[in-house]
Parts: C-alpha cells; structure tokens; sequence
C-alpha cells in the first residue's frame, strides 16, 4: 500500500501498470475501489493511477475541518502526479472526481494532457444554485455526523466502499463537496485539451451538466451510456470501457 504524505495527512494511491499516466479520481463517500473494471481493462497500455480522497477509505480524516477543500485536493492530485514522475497524465474522474479533475485543469492546465469527465458537474454559475446545493453538502454531513456510517445511501459505487468512520465523509462534504465559487464552471470555455463527457443514460440529474459542458468545451467528445445510472462503469463496464478506449486512442502521442 503506497501513501503520499500532504503535510501530515496520508494519501492512500496505487498505480498499476506502465504507459501514458491515466489520473482516476472516485466519486463522493466512493473509493478507488469503483475503478478496478477500468484498471484491469486498461494497465497493459496505461499506468493508472487510481487513490483515496483525503476523507475516504484507506487515505487520513483530519479532524480539522479547515484540511478539506477543493485547492487541498488539486494539491494532493498534483503531489502524486509528481510522486509518479508525470510532467502531463490524462486527468477523469467521476462526481465529484470529475468536478475536482476540472478544478485541476483550471489550476495546473500544463499538466493535463486530455480530460475524462463522467457522470458529472461543472458546478454553478448563480449563487442561489449554487448556495442549494451547499445546503444539501451541509445537511449531508449532519447527518454522516448524527447516524455514521449508516447515513450513507446505498448507491452502487458507495456499496463497494470500506470508511473507517463517517467523519471524513463529514469534513469532505463540507470543504470539498460544497462549493465557494463560479471559477470551474467558468473555466470550461477555455479548456484546450481532448475531453471526453460521458453520462449514464439513466443519470437524470446530470443530463443537462453533461450538455451543457459538451457544448461549452471546445471539440468535446459526447457519450451516453444506454442502461446505466449514475455509476456508468458499474453498470455497464464493457460500454464504459469501449467510450473511453476510443476516445483515448484518438489522443495525439504524448
């Protein structure tokens, strides 16, 4: 088991495989469990680096509420692209991997050789969406706070996950989930990289953000999963893993 230390807080990540560095980051209350389809599909071209966001499974919960956002997190995936020796890598995620993979573009763009978005959301241009949205990230972690680990719902990707106790789930709701601003969502037009947005045909709730960010990113490519939900990979791998080869072997040599 690899760990990277973020100033005191451990990262738990693995890497698997040789190749162009391929970033996957997993969604809220998930762990880099959810990729094991993709990391068996795609080590023998890629080195796939998959982790544990700071709060979840194998990686450290702070106690201190102030050790989650969305700039720690850009930080922790910058570190172990280092860690890995990768001056650019392909960066995806899903959910809440995915808004925190446009958050890197935003930041580092030099290090990003193409974008993977699934199943996700480039976050909110009004304050009043984006402040509802915040409200349910803060209710969330009440409840993870009040009920543990139970509070969790039984989704999927969640289902395959181990957390030692809620309390990280807690604190990444609040910094991470939640949201301070406009600024990825404002990024999207000027992403000059290959991107790929991809959605279960079932995730109604993210439908409209994966139009909207298709037609936004310069050249994006757009693919719909049939028979899937929120955890695309999960429910339909072989379809999942098809997009996402096709995409990647269109991708300029590195």
């Amino acid at each position: 088991m690899a760990t990277l230390d973020r100033n005191g807080v451990k990262i738990h990540y693995e890497v698997h495989g040789k190749g162009p560095v391929l970033l996957l980051s997993h969604g809220y209350s998930s762990t880099s469990r959810m990729w094991d389809g993709q990391v068996a599909a795609l080590k023998d071209r890629y080195q796939v680096v998959v982790w544990d966001f700071r709060g979840h499974g194998e990686s450290d919960y702070p106690t201190d509420g102030a050790l989650y956002s969305e700039e720690l997190t850009v930080g922790d995936m910058q570190a172990l692209l280092d860690t890995v020796g990768a001056k650019k890598a392909i960066v995806a995620g899903l959910s809440l991997g995915g808004y925190m993979s446009l958050a890197f573009n935003a930041s580092h763009p030099d290090r990003v050789r193409a974008l993977m978005l699934f199943d996700t959301g480039p976050g909110f241009k009004k304050d009043e969406a984006r402040a509802k949205w915040n409200e349910s990230a803060q209710a969330r972690a009440a409840r993870l706070d009040a009920e543990g680990l139970k509070a969790l719902n039984q989704s999927d990707e969640v289902k395959l996950t181990r957390h030692r106790d809620a309390t990280g789930l807690a604190g990444s709701a609040r910094g991470m989930l939640a949201q301070k601003n406009d600024r990825v969502i404002q990024s999207l037009d000027g992403i000059r990289v290959p991107t790929l947005v991809l959605v279960g045909a079932n995730d109604t709730n993210f439908l409209a953000a994966t139009d909207y960010m298709a037609a936004k990113i310069k050249g994006a490519t757009k693919a719909v999963i049939p028979d899937a939900g929120h955890a695309a990979n999960l429910h339909q791998p072989a379809r999942f893993n098809q997009a996402v080869e096709a995409f990647l072997a269109k991708l300029p040599a590195a």
